[in-house]
């Protein structure tokens, strides 16, 4: 099916339809794509207890009988220490501007802190709305939760944010929050397909999937020297050709990645096609290689081939 024929799927909007564009922002591993994966019902983006897993800005279409919602997962701001981190905080800022509404996702287990206090300035000559969301509130020590509170609500004092309060990992708080959100949004038509989940195509979730497993599966340097290319995808009858190559920056992180006796790689190509079956319904043959590219992350020719170009 053509981008044509999927588009022209769109049925017209009924009286009283709500649509627009979400940005979620906020600091690396507040849970901004998990939250984003409960409110769309599905996976689409990848989660990590590793910080700035979130590279691309992706998109997640929530449709519902008086809604469309198209929310914009961005990369976590933070201070970028290379040519990749600066790419990923000019794209996630740029998302600000160019949404309708903005939820600025804070971890609500611990109290404000300057990270969030850079994001709140950075938003505050913003003409956008803005939603101050409090996560992971069923992490948060009942002693504290006072506090913890207080902290943002401190934070918002100087601005019309209003402040909600969920867990992503439970979705409890949640509903409100879809329904704050819906609100907020003017009448719109429908940007997609109701059914449809997600803009991006399907060898860019795979690339996800794969790096994915990279970060559940290893530490140190290595989750954040990874790239990945999806070189081919050949569907058969009954299965799913897919060839796809790792880029690292030093030989010691190649060498990581295999393991002894190709384990490690073995691991993280058995995790992530188990991954990619969920994604096509269907069996899949993944087939990995590790290459090295040194010091890609410091190359703008190198990110641009990696498909990280700064948004305009």
């Amino acid at each position: 099916m053509t981008d044509a024929d999927l588009f022209s799927t769109i049925p017209p909007s009924p009286e009283g339809f709500r649509s627009g564009f979400i940005a979620i922002v906020g600091r690396p591993n507040v849970g901004k794509s998990t939250l984003m994966n409960q409110l769309i019902g599905q996976k689409i983006a990848i989660t990590s207890p590793v910080a700035q897993t979130t590279r691309n800005r992706l998109r997640g279409i929530l449709t519902t009988d008086e809604a469309q919602i198209i929310f914009v997962d961005t990369p976590g701001i933070h201070k970028p220490h290379h040519e990749l981190g600066k790419v990923l905080v000019h794209n996630a800022r740029t998302a600000i501007g160019a949404v309708d509404v903005v939820l600025f996702v804070v971890d609500g287990s611990t109290a404000a802190g300057r990270g969030d206090q850079f994001i709140a300035e950075l938003l505050t000559p913003a003409q956008t709305p803005v939603f101050l969301g409090m996560n992971k509130m069923d992490l948060c020590p009942e002693a504290d939760l006072a506090a913890t509170i207080a902290s943002y609500e401190a934070l918002a004092a100087d601005h019309p944010w209003p402040i909600c309060q969920f867990s992503a990992t439970t979705a409890a708080g949640l509903p409100d929050l879809q329904q704050q959100l819906i609100m907020a949004l003017e009448p719109g038509p429908y940007y997609y397909p109701p059914d449809l989940v997600t803009d991006q195509p399907e060898r860019f979730i795979m690339g996800e999937l794969i790096r994915e497993q990279i970060l559940h599966h290893t530490r140190e340097e290595v989750p954040h020297s990874v790239a990945i290319a999806i070189d081919r995808v050949e569907e058969a009858k009954s299965i799913t050709h897919v060839l796809a190559t790792i880029h690292v920056e030093r030989d010691s992180q190649k060498g990581i990645l295999i393991g002894k006796g190709g384990s490690m790689l073995k691991t993280i190509g058995s995790s992530a096609r188990l991954q990619m079956q969920k994604l096509i319904t269907g069996k899949v043959y993944l087939e990995l290689f590790v290459k090295v590219q040194p010091k890609w992350r410091q190359s703008r020719t190198r990110l641009a081939e990696l498909g990280y170009q700064r948004d305009q």
